[in-house]
């Protein structure tokens, strides 16, 4: 590129109180580096402060300055490998705690820096033959490329070799025993055990290394059944090959061995790729900001740096099709961005010189020219990734039970093959083996274990494309037993701005008239009741009357006659003398008297009087307008069975007026923090399942105590961490969505959980009884848990959701 140098991206590992010094190799490793980190067989990559602010976030707890990290594990194939790694990283010093998710594949971890590093605790993990990665290394193009190579090539050599081993044993299918010549007999078994080898030695390699991994750490892990299979098989085929006259002599395996394997790996490779399509929609949001970004020089040029260089001030050129690394400001003339992450739509925005752009939305035209505000964890994306990480970590209550019943469920299938293979042994020797490999293969217990955990992430990932954050993966379970939704009011089922109502005037004054009156001292000020009025009297501008004689003809009023009268209103001083004063009740000198007779709305709601020289000629009377989704919104609950209630802090005159525009009969005004939450658990005293929808910083502890809680994007931070989903947009709208997709979610879930548990409960039986050959069981076992995926994908998504073009041509681009 043209006027651009190239900033290296890794810096020198600083050592800290417990680092040693890095080695020469190392530091020159780092300090001449120019593409990616990667993690080397060290792992000191992971104490470089500089990298660790990708990954890690300090935290207080009891008094004591912890670090949280996110990590990605690589080499996690079932969910029984998070036991292991989750063993590798307990009781170890410095290690509070650690939470590690099988579909995911991240680890959560709380250290202590001061009693151990992070490299020490990866090296731990990886003596169990695993590793631990930053996920901006572990999901990028090029490593992902290098496992799909790796699993693809197993996955041909054990295409290829079952297809000529199917080949080579047709003749035994087709002929009865004794009819082939023994010569050729025995050639054809040679050939078989040949192309059996490399399928055994190399597309086999991960179910053994995992097997091998859980045997030494005293584990039995969901490869294990299949590992002795495999290794069963191929013993007793080799023998009676090597053997014709031995007890298997007449009987060779080499065909199911080969099948199931590739078999096996299919549905690997299917699971990997469906898992990217469900819990990878999530990776794709949180890792949507470029490694490298264009910063302008002193003289203009442009460098490329690493985004962790970047600060703020820095004044970036942002490419079409890349997404904004930093919340900034727009320099250029304009800039056509797609900020569906935000607020779920769809539609680009077009943002003008001065205005701002959010980190994580992407740029759609031309180059746009932007200065830095905030970066890392301060920006708005930062923090929505904060709360994805939490959910993307988090394991539901049935997936915590599944993982504890795989242990006992293998060690049973152990039981059950063994079983198979002494009963069957003293009927027939020669069945003995398939049934046993057939019983330990059919029955693995993976689809049981992906069921849950896959179909909620797909539901999650699907929302936060739709800018619907989910905090808590327990909560779609919680949400389906809702019965009773709270609202507040203010700034949830009411806009943050309030509008004109109604207009009050004196008599022989229309509402127009008084709105022309009104307008040049509302346009002078930015005050939210000033704005409201402007608004309505805009229209009318155009004719707006001479203060000096209402009656003549319009003509401009200048701006500077204004005078603001800070807490009271405004004034404007007429070119004849006198004033017309806009505000407060004292600013236009009105008695308690008179404002009783304006009538009982007057004295419920917000009020601006305008005055002139004849005294009092109008009043406008204030709202909070109601949203225009929320009458919809509303309508839908109450339809779908939901008792609807609204619960404010507001007078009861203005709750009563909203609570009439949308239907809701359960009112409860006038109500503190601490009323709110007593009407809440009164409720759910009465047997009441609560979802609470709030916005406001007094709304967290009502949250809090709700079954389910909502809250809305421009709402308190406080108000959002007390809460299970997150609506970016704001949308009531998106509530009902949410309340949909948690249905579907369940319904999915219970069908992945009835198809898992069935699958595994008959296949036992079956396989004992010697009515699934080995090749069929590994094909059962790779189909159920293909059908669990795929069933769960279908929540990937949102029924009705249109799909996000311009966002999607963005991330083309920038994964290009």
């Amino acid at each position: 590129m043209a006027n651009s140098t190239v900033v290296g991206q890794a810096a020198l590992v600083q050592p800290g109180p417990l680092m040693p010094e890095p080695p020469d190799g190392l530091a020159g490793l780092l300090g001449q580096h120019r593409g990616p980190l990667t993690v080397d067989d060290d792992f000191l990559v992971l104490d470089d402060p500089l990298e660790q602010e990708d990954f890690s976030h300090a935290l207080e707890v009891d008094g004591r300055t912890l670090q949280e990290s996110i990590l990605m594990v690589q080499g996690m194939y079932c969910p029984a490998c998070t036991e292991t790694v989750e063993a590798a990283l307990a009781g170890r010093k410095g290690v509070v705690s650690v939470l590690v998710h099988a579909a995911t594949r991240r680890v959560t971890l709380r250290w202590d820096p001061a009693q151990t590093l992070l490299s020490e605790l990866a090296r731990d993990v990886g003596q169990t033959g695993y590793r631990l990665l930053p996920m901006r290394q572990a999901l990028s193009v090029e490593h992902r490329l290098a496992e799909t190579r790796l699993l693809m090539w197993r996955l041909f050599v054990a295409a290829f070799c079952t297809m000529q081993v199917m080949m080579y044993s047709w003749p035994f299918y087709i002929t009865e025993p004794g009819e082939i010549d023994p010569v050729y007999d025995q050639l054809l078994r040679m050939a078989n055990w040949m192309l059996s080898v490399p399928v055994v030695m190399f597309s086999s390699m991960p179910f053994f290394q995992s097997a091998w991994r859980d045997l030494k750490l005293g584990r039995i892990g969901m490869d294990m059944p299949v590992s002795v299979g495999i290794l069963v098989t191929f013993i007793a085929s080799t023998g009676a090959t090597f053997d014709p006259t031995g007890v298997w002599g007449h009987e060779i395996w080499f065909d199911s061995l080969t099948m199931f394997v590739f078999f096996l790996l299919g549905g690997r490779y299917l699971q990997s790729r469906l898992r990217d399509r469900t819990a990878g929609s999530l990776d794709a949001l949180m890792n949507r900001l470029p490694e490298q970004c264009e910063r302008q020089m002193a003289d203009g040029a442009f460098e490329i740096v690493s985004l962790k260089r970047l600060r703020v001030g820095d004044v970036l050129r942002v490419q079409a099709g890349q997404a904004f690394p930093g919340d900034a400001t727009v320099l250029g003339d304009s800039a056509t961005v797609d900020e569906a992450l935000l607020t779920g739509e769809s539609q680009p925005v077009t943002r003008l010189r001065g205005q701002s752009v959010v980190a994580g939305s992407y740029n759609l035209a031309g180059s746009a020219l932007v200065r830095i505000d905030k970066i890392g964890r301060d920006t708005r994306f930062g923090q929505i990734v904060s709360l994805m990480e939490q959910a993307s970590t988090e394991k539901p209550d049935l997936v915590k039970l599944a993982d504890r019943i795989a242990g006992p469920f293998l060690i049973l299938v152990l039981l059950s093959a063994g079983f198979g293979a002494w009963y069957w042994w003293q009927i027939d020797p020669a069945l003995a083996v398939p049934i046993a490999v057939a019983v330990l293969v059919a029955t693995c217990p993976c689809a049981l274990a992906l069921s849950t955990p896959s179909a909620m992430l797909a539901s999650a990932g699907a929302l936060a494309q739709r800018g619907i954050l989910v905090r808590r993966l327990l909560a779609f379970e919680a949400l389906c037993k809702i019965d009773t939704v709270v609202f507040d009011k203010t700034g949830t089922l009411t806009q943050d701005r309030v509008v004109l109502r109604e207009v009050i005037v004196r008599p022989g004054l229309e509402r127009e008239q008084a709105l022309r009156m009104a307008w040049p001292l509302a346009s002078a000020s930015l005050h939210p009741v000033s704005r409201a009025i402007a608004v309505q009297a805009q229209p009318l501008a155009s004719n707006a009357p001479n203060p000096s004689d209402p009656g003549s003809a319009p003509v401009a009023e200048p701006v500077d006659l204004v005078q603001e009268r800070p807490g009271s209103g405004l004034v404007l001083e007429r070119a004849g003398g006198g004033q017309w004063r806009l505000g407060s009740a004292d600013l236009c000198e009105l008695d308690e008297a008179h404002l009783l007779e304006q009538g009982r709305s007057v004295a419920d709601a917000p009020c601006a009087f305008l005055c002139d020289e004849h005294g009092w000629a109008a009043t406008f009377v204030m709202d909070e307008g109601v949203r225009a989704d929320a009458p919809a919104a509303v309508a839908e609950l109450r339809e779908m069975g939901f008792a609807v209630h609204l619960l404010s802090g507001d007078r009861l005159g203005a709750v009563q007026r909203v609570a009439q525009q949308l239907g809701i009969d359960q009112v409860v005004a006038g109500a503190s923090p601490e009323r709110k939450l007593e009407v809440v658990a009164a409720l759910q005293q009465q047997g009441a399942q609560i979802a609470m929808v709030g916005d406001g910083m007094n709304d967290g502890p009502v949250l809090a105590r709700a079954q389910v809680s909502f809250a809305l994007g421009h709402g308190a931070p406080l108000t959002q961490s007390q809460s299970d989903f997150v609506v970016q947009s704001g949308r009531l709208s998106e509530l009902v969505q949410t309340v949909r997709q948690a249905r579907r979610t369940l319904r999915i879930l219970k069908q992945n959980l009835c198809w898992a548990g069935g699958y595994n409960a008959s296949m036992v039986p079956l396989a004992i009884a010697g009515y699934v050959p080995p090749w069929l069981a590994g094909l059962g076992m790779a189909l159920s848990s293909f059908l669990v995926i795929g069933n769960a994908m279908r929540l990937s998504r949102l029924p009705g959701m249109p799909v996000p073009e311009p966002a999607a041509a963005a991330a083309a681009l920038s994964v290009r």
